[in-house]
């Protein structure tokens, strides 16, 4: 079962989507759910009754918490999956403002029906808040620039884009001088220098290595020598593709169980990285995408809802299948998971029905729990009773 939870989070923008994450490598692949727009269209089945779950007292309480503070998305935002309609929040969302927290198992049964969405069958990782050396001002040793948005990152099109393709949202891109639109510098580009002197620092890092693996997360805090502390979240991107290294590693033959491999985990991807030096250095390099960030004040940062994710509270989802602020019940091979989770972020990597990627918090235990998340099993979506009556699954309040 989930252990008593860190408070910390994972910042983020609406923009998040373009942000990906750490995927364990090499893992074998789950049966693949039939293709399908959204979970309505994939299909529905009764889950079991929410009193024969396993879930305990803390993790239904904190739980809630998480619920409540996504109500006022889950109210008025229009539902991806098919599944929900705003007003079927009402009544789930007028009883957490004050359900007593000690008994809140008692909410989720009466307010909640568990289904499953397609197969049911589960496939979570994780993500975490890394906190690196770091400071807001230049000095020795600290030498990799965080960089804020360029004023010249833009959307357009290339002008070799032929009408035909020119739908939807036009890429992240530049112009030149000559005012003609080309693709934005990519990560080698900007790591020698097409952004130096511009003032858009916003802080520097002591380690490469570490940085690019917060950039991968998407937010984190930078740490000083002074021990003062900066929260920074992600803000924008390059608009180039984001390329696992750890499946790049796979390929090539150097994560796995033999001799002379690395273990198929964040920390064996660094371990190579760090004794590889020069390897490392351009293999961190075929990921083209680079993250921008902003400085972020107060407590603590927010999903791409909009409202505050916390530590093995949240959990990453695809819109297209979970209802954004909908409870999650995971019950997996890896039971440091299990429990409830609350959908409040969404991430890149994070595609397709029953996908999850669990948020841990900052501090060495949620590195070391996310940087080797891989856990598969049994997932069921809490819908609110409203929705399932209408669903064909169970009866309203």
């Amino acid at each position: 079962m989930k252990h008593t939870r860190l408070l910390a989070c994972l910042a983020t923008l609406t923009l998040i989507a373009a942000c990906s994450r750490i995927i364990p490598p090499g893992q074998p692949q789950l049966p693949q759910q039939p293709v399908a727009a959204n979970a309505a269209s994939l299909g529905l089945a009764a889950g079991p009754s929410f009193n024969s779950l396993s879930i305990g007292t803390q993790d239904a309480a904190s739980a809630l918490d998480a619920f409540a503070s996504s109500c006022s998305v889950a109210r008025s935002r229009s539902d991806l999956s098919g599944l929900t309609r705003p007003q079927d929040w009402a009544a789930p969302c007028d009883a957490a403002a004050t359900w007593p927290r000690g008994d809140a198992r008692n909410f989720f049964a009466g307010y909640f029906t568990p289904v499953r969405v397609g197969d049911g069958q589960g496939f979570a990782t994780g993500y975490f808040e890394p906190q690196i050396v770091g400071s807001r001002i230049r000095r020795p040793g600290f030498d990799v620039p965080v960089y804020g948005v360029p004023s010249d990152l833009e959307r357009c099109w290339r002008d070799d884009t032929p009408a035909s393709q020119r739908e939807g949202r036009a890429p992240l891109s530049r112009r030149t001088p000559t005012g003609e639109c080309v693709p934005y510098y990519t990560r080698a580009e900007i790591e020698d220098g097409a952004l130096s002197g511009r003032g858009l620092e916003i802080g520097w890092a002591a380690d490469p290595v570490e940085f690019f693996f917060l950039q991968i997360q998407g937010s984190g805090q930078l740490i000083a020598p002074d021990g003062s502390v900066t929260r920074i979240g992600y803000a924008g991107q390059n608009g180039r593709g984001y390329t696992g290294i750890g499946g790049l590693m796979r390929e090539r033959g150097l994560l796995g169980d033999g001799p002379g491999q690395y273990a198929g985990s964040m920390q064996g991807i660094m371990q190579y990285i760090r004794e590889n030096p020069a390897a490392g250095a351009a293999l961190m390099r075929e990921n083209e995408s680079w993250v921008f960030f902003r400085v972020l004040e107060g407590p603590g940062p927010i999903g791409s809802i909009g409202v505050p994710v916390s530590a093995e509270n949240s959990v990453a989802v695809d819109p297209n299948f979970v209802p954004y602020g909908a409870p999650v019940f995971l019950d997996l091979d890896r039971d440091v998971a299990d429990g409830l989770w609350v959908a409040q972020d969404t991430g890149g990597a994070i595609k397709g029905a029953n996908r999850f990627d669990t948020f841990w918090g900052a501090g060495s235990r949620a590195r070391e729990v996310a940087g080797g998340m891989s856990g598969r099993g049994a997932a069921l979506v809490l819908l609110p009773r409203a929705s399932a009556q209408r669903l064909g699954l169970g009866a309203a309040r």
